[in-house]
């Protein structure tokens, strides 16, 4: 660890230039983060003091990354509370429904009929498939303006049904993967365990409310963040002791604090640990990926992004079909929930933490990084993608161009 500080610092000096780049090219920066980090790592080079390596920073490099997926999950829960899911109407519930069936469907299409992978690998595959990117969805809609267009809330409808399968689903697989249950009593049990842990979470955190807003309202910046911290930890520690992933224990937390009062006052306060460690997520990801080992990930990650390209396409036509959306609503829908990304990664790492296939990371990130640029691509060019496929399916007739009257020639005094 003799030269850590000084490798974190050049890490982070990369991840800069990487992200400046992706600003430049309007493009999210999670792929180049995590090619950053592929670039890198023990099959670098080491030249004088610049060690590119990272071997002595690498288990710190590796927390802080996992600090950044408790502060995306906690963050993700402040965006959406359970009052506001609640409110959400059954519009979006039913989009949402609709998304997470047909993307999970098509995750076990890949998994098991395609690939033929074993039952845990088929359920975190399944699992990467799934979920979409809300970081990279939100600076679409942001970037392309489309965030007063009708069809945006069902977008962000879908997002939080995702947000909230994530839950349930990670709880159930991590209990499954982790516990190494292979009865369907000792599923059924982690599965119970996990359910239970996240009930008591929210409902002890409704009961005690009107405690916590009184506890935070007389706290300094400086101690509000330490106490806030200090609860985040401590529940996601202890939901990763009872097999549940501790994403889900900080996404839940998350979820009780944006019912309280200092909900703004800990956006304000999270949002430049969550950009920062998330960063670092990303980039530790990549320097645990052996470039010279993806060959045999190729070809499944291209399939697999086929696959979901392919099937959230078709969830967006239905979903937006189903809540009156025009077709070429419904298509910009399809064309914008394809990204994936943070928790595509999180269920890989999943999958190495139970010791599943070693393809599982490796095809995660080509997986997430093919997405992540195609994704953004696809809403930019979502108008051209509609016209193309309106000719072959003729889902909007043209507009019938209007007939303008031509003034009558009476004799030879009419006007031309």
């Amino acid at each position: 660890m003799e030269h850590a500080v000084f490798q974190l610092g050049l890490a982070l000096a990369l991840m800069a230039a990487a992200g400046y780049l992706a600003a430049r090219l309007r493009i999210s920066n999670v792929p180049f983060l995590i090619v950053m980090g592929m670039l890198l790592g023990p099959h670098a080079p080491k030249i004088g003091m610049i060690d590119l390596t990272f071997i002595d920073s690498a288990p710190l490099i590796e927390f802080m990354g996992r600090l950044g997926v408790l502060f995306l999950l906690f963050y993700l829960g402040l965006e959406f509370s359970i009052g506001r899911l609640v409110k959400a109407g059954r519009k979006i519930a039913v989009a949402g429904t609709i998304h997470v069936g047909l993307s999970l469907l098509c995750g076990f299409v890949f998994g098991k009929l395609i690939m033929d992978w074993p039952l845990k690998e088929v359920l975190v595959a399944a699992g990467a498939m799934t979920v979409t990117s809300s970081a990279i969805i939100a600076k679409v809609l942001v970037d392309l303006k489309r965030t007063a267009n009708p069809e945006t809330e069902l977008i962000l409808g879908i997002v939080m049904a995702d947000d909230l399968f994530l839950a349930v689903y990670l709880s159930i697989v991590s209990g499954y993967v982790l516990s190494g249950a292979t009865s369907v009593g000792g599923v059924l049990l982690s599965a119970g365990t996990a359910f239970g842990f996240m009930l008591a979470v929210l409902v002890l955190s409704r009961l005690a409310m009107p405690w916590i807003n009184r506890f935070l309202g007389k706290l300094s910046d400086e101690i509000f963040l330490l106490a806030v911290f200090a609860a985040l930890m401590l529940v996601a520690g202890i939901g990763e002791s009872l097999h549940v992933a501790e994403a889900i224990g900080a996404l839940l937390f998350g979820l009780a604090l944006a019912e309280s009062e200092h909900r703004e006052r800990v956006e304000h306060l999270i949002l430049p640990f969550r950009d920062f460690f998330g960063a670092l997520f990303f980039f530790s990801f990549g320097l645990s990926i052996d470039p010279f080992g993806l060959g045999g990930a190729v070809l499944p990650a291209i399939i697999a992004a086929l696959v979901s390209a392919i099937g959230n396409f078709t969830a967006g036509m239905l979903a937006g079909r189903s809540a009156g959306l025009s077709h070429k609503a419904s298509s910009n829908i399809g064309l914008t929930i394809v990204a994936r990304g943070e928790f595509s990664i999180v269920m890989a790492n999943l999958g190495a933490a139970g010791g599943l296939m070693p393809i599982l990371q490796p095809f995660a990130a080509l997986y997430v990084l093919i997405l992540a640029v195609v994704g953004p691509l696809l809403a930019k060019e979502s108008k051209t993608i509609f016209n193309l496929l309106n000719k072959i399916f003729h889902w909007q007739k043209p507009a019938p161009q209007r007939k303008i009257a031509l003034p009558t020639v009476s004799g030879g005094g009419g006007q031309d």
